[in-house]
């Protein structure tokens, strides 16, 4: 790639350059004017350098050559004698005068190729970012189109089954042809009833998920006791959490936001019953700074640790949109917890570390 050397791009910044430059040679043969009373001339030619080089690089090489010509003949004709005219009275300023010329012209060579090459890195570096930034925006619609598609293969089979359920056992009882007495009646209206809190729940996740990948779910951290906060997960489970045996123990209270860590325990309990034929234990341990949560089940366990806690993995049929462990996780880190797996002998192993609260509770 070719950058060429930098001109005046229009002819305002022509005419500033002329202005500037004209400027430069003014002020340095001023102050040489003060300084001749204690230094010799001729040594003083250098200074305009000073006049060259910015020129050279805000300008270029055609406006700094110009100058460096124009400081040349100013000082020749104001300090060379005979001054004012550009004759030379001793041979030997001709050959001053010719290395001051060469300096000045060298000098604003060296500083236009410098600024061409920094030029040519910025150059270089506006290529490299904007490919970068291209290659970012493809992977983001990649990583998008890839989170559009795994969302509708693990959504819609939660979405098509209880509607179908649902649409299945409204049309029994909207049928006057088909005979039901009170238990099927009770049943069918129990069945809509079920589905329709599985709909709430998948539709509730998906909000979840989506505040967390938003960063819309800032927490309002207040002091819980653990207890409350099993209490408010089990009453959301319904008739299930009758299956929950909770393993209790003395623990210090926590400051947390009560909604989201009740998402945290409905979702990994939930999970839990879900590969579970017997009862799910939530055993409560106390530790020097922290509240541990833990939830096991006799199911068939965790092949990976890691990737269960991924949004729209699922362990397999039936075993819904893999979206809870993944909320349980982001709302826990939300509130400066954390979720984990571990290794059991049997079945699946989940814990939660709670922060204990840093102040007391206010009494009631």
């Amino acid at each position: 790639m070719r950058v060429p050397l930098r001109g005046p791009s229009s002819w305002t910044e022509g005419v500033i350059g002329f202005l500037a430059s004209a400027g430069a040679v003014v002020f340095v043969s001023a102050a040489i004017a003060v300084l001749k009373r204690w230094m010799p001339v001729l040594s003083l030619g250098v200074l305009y350098l000073f006049a060259v080089l910015p020129v050279s690089v805000l300008w270029g090489l055609a406006l700094a050559s110009a100058v460096s010509v124009a400081s040349m003949l100013a000082f020749n004709w104001f300090f060379l004698p005979p001054t004012h005219t550009f004759q030379l009275r001793d041979g030997a300023n001709w050959a001053v005068l010719a290395v001051y010329l060469a300096t000045a012209v060298v000098v604003s060579a060296l500083a236009a190729r410098a600024r061409r090459r920094a030029e040519l890195a910025e150059a270089r570096e506006r290529e490299a970012a904007a490919r970068a930034a291209a290659e970012l925006e493809a992977e983001a619609l990649r990583r998008s189109d890839s989170l559009k598609t795994a969302l509708l293969h693990a959504v819609s089979h939660d979405l098509r089954s209880p509607l179908t359920a649902i649409v299945a056992a409204a049309s029994s009882l909207a049928n006057p042809q088909v005979t039901l007495d009170e238990t099927d009646r009770g049943e069918l209206i129990g069945a809509i009833r079920s589905e329709a809190e599985r709909l709430d729940r998948l539709v509730g996740n998906l909000l979840d998920l989506s505040r967390l990948r938003g960063g819309a779910a800032e927490p309002h951290r207040e002091i819980w006791t653990v207890d409350d906060l099993i209490a408010r997960a089990l009453d959301e489970l319904g008739p299930r959490g009758d299956r929950v045996e909770v393993v209790d123990a003395e623990a210090p209270p926590v400051e947390v936001d009560a909604v989201q860590l009740e998402r945290v325990l409905v979702n990994l309990l939930d999970n839990a019953l879900k590969f579970s034929d017997r009862h799910v234990t939530l055993r409560v341990e106390a530790r020097s700074g922290g509240v541990l949560l833990h939830v096991t089940d006799d199911g068939p366990g965790i092949a990976d640790r890691e990737i269960v806690f991924e949004p729209f993995h699922s362990a397999g049929d039936g075993a819904g949109a893999g979206l809870g462990l993944a909320i349980a996780r982001g709302f826990a880190e939300a509130n400066g917890a954390r979720v984990w797996a571990e290794d059991a002998p049997r079945g699946a192993h989940f814990v939660v570390e709670l922060p204990v609260a840093a102040r007391a509770p206010v009494p009631t």
